[in-house]
């Protein structure tokens, strides 16, 4: 089995049984799509193993020791560049802004591969929040738990410009502006 079919393995494990917001498929499917544009992006197994493992810190049972024994340090230390600071003892609405904060500031320090991963979310991301915005318009933010649109402008657009100088001349990029336009409304430039 080579390292991708066991991070595979590895994160359809860890995600079964989640599904995701408003669509309700099989959670999976977002970090393989995020692992398949990582793999646009680079033929770089680690960031593309990270893309598919972005989640599993974040979002499941899985620990940085069993990330690190099965993919190694590298790999750990990519998927920790986009793992959020779930302050699980407190109610998402309330941290929401503190986490998303601390996130843009981690980007804000990333290096290429680090944002390659992020990029990879987060186009998974916007990809599925357009679909459901021209389906049902604004009722969509409704699902989250920050229910404010002009906190998801912010956050989103501030991803945008994080990621413009390092990847803003790849299709990803594009793809990416190009919904966050769509949804939050604006010209492209």
């Amino acid at each position: 089995m080579t390292r991708l079919q066991l991070a595979i393995d590895y994160a359809a494990r860890m995600h079964e049984g989640q599904i995701r917001k408003l669509s309700h498929v099989p959670y999976i499917l977002h970090p393989m799509e995020a692992a398949a544009v990582a793999a646009s992006l680079t033929d770089d197994e680690d960031v593309i193993i990270a893309a598919l493992l972005h989640d599993v810190l974040e979002d499941t049972d899985a620990t940085e020791e069993e990330v690190e024994e099965l993919f190694g340090k590298r790999v750990l230390a990519l998927v920790k560049s986009e793992t959020e600071n779930k302050r699980k003892d407190q109610p998402a609405s309330v941290t929401w802004k503190i986490r998303k904060q601390e996130s843009l500031d981690e980007l804000a320090k990333a290096n290429r591969e680090e944002k390659i991963v992020w990029l990879s979310d987060k186009l998974s991301n916007m990809r599925a929040l357009s679909k459901d915005y021209v389906l049902i318009g604004n009722r969509v933010f409704e699902a989250f738990n920050e229910r404010r649109k002009a906190q998801h402008e912010w956050y989103y657009r501030s991803i945008l410009g994080l990621l413009e100088s390092e990847l803003g001349d790849t299709f990803a990029y594009l793809e990416y502006k190009q919904l966050v336009y769509l949804v939050f409304k604006g010209e492209p430039q």
